[in-house]
Formats: structure tokens, sequence, C-alpha cells
């Protein structure tokens, strides 16, 4: 699955389609099977306790994904999430980033499927797992 959008204009497409999120969430690189994004953990992904809180991990998930598609169909908006799991398997390193390397598993017509495994910058172990279904609009 070659990329035909860059790292650049899926940046610029955040910013354009989604600036709310933009800030967040930054695309690292892309890779043969997805990308890897970057989750700049600030104060308002805390919660109680001091560790990433599991929507905002969630979160990470459902946008690398989607920035994974888009590499490989262009800048479709429409794609949109209609299933999505995570497990949460060890609590987040204290005051480091989170990456999610994004795997497109499916990339169909009507649905793509893909995974993701968000660690803490710098640690090996996973601190969770997420599948992700998205539909894909029909082409014209």
């Amino acid at each position: 699955m070659t990329p035909i959008m860059t790292e650049a204009e899926l940046t610029e497409f955040m910013y354009r389609a989604f600036p709310q999120a933009a800030d967040d969430f930054h695309v690292e690189r892309l890779t043969p099977e997805g990308i890897v994004m970057r989750l700049r953990v600030a104060e308002r992904h805390l919660r109680p306790g001091g560790t990433v809180s599991g929507p905002t991990m969630f979160g990470l998930a459902d946008v690398a994904i989607y920035l994974a598609i888009l590499a490989r169909i262009g800048p479709v908006a429409l794609a949109v999430t209609t299933n999505g799991s995570i497990d949460f398997l060890r609590k987040p390193a204290a005051g480091v980033d989170l990456l999610g390397e994004a795997r497109l598993l499916k990339l169909g017509k009507v649905l793509a499927v893909g995974d993701v495994l968000i660690r803490s910058e710098g640690v090996e172990a996973p601190v969770a797992r997420s599948s992700m279904t998205y539909s894909l609009p029909p082409q014209r």
C-alpha cells in the first residue's frame, strides 16, 4: 500500500479539516503498513492520578487509523469510524508523549480495518492496543 499523501499533506489536512485536534496529534512518519502518530501529552489529557485518560488514547488510535487510510486514498473527509475497541494494557509512563503505530490490515472499496499499538515514548511495552474499522464513502 503505497501512500499517495505525504506527512506534510496529512498535517495540512488535519489543520484544515480538524483544527480542534491538529495541535494534539502529529504525524511522525508513514510506514509501509500505516503510520506513526504522536500525542504531545499535556495537562488536559490527564485524568485523576496523573495518567493519560482512556478517551485520549482512543482518540490517538482513531486519528492514527484515519490518517493511515487517507495517506493511501487521498483527503476524503467523509471516511468515518464504524467500529472501535481498545484494550488498556498498562499505565503510560509519566511526563512523556504517546506514540501510536497504526497498521492497515485491509483497505477495501467500502471498509478499512486496522490496529494500533500505543506506547509511551522510550518504552517498548505497549500501554494500549486498539482495533478500528472505517467506512469509506463510495467513489464517484
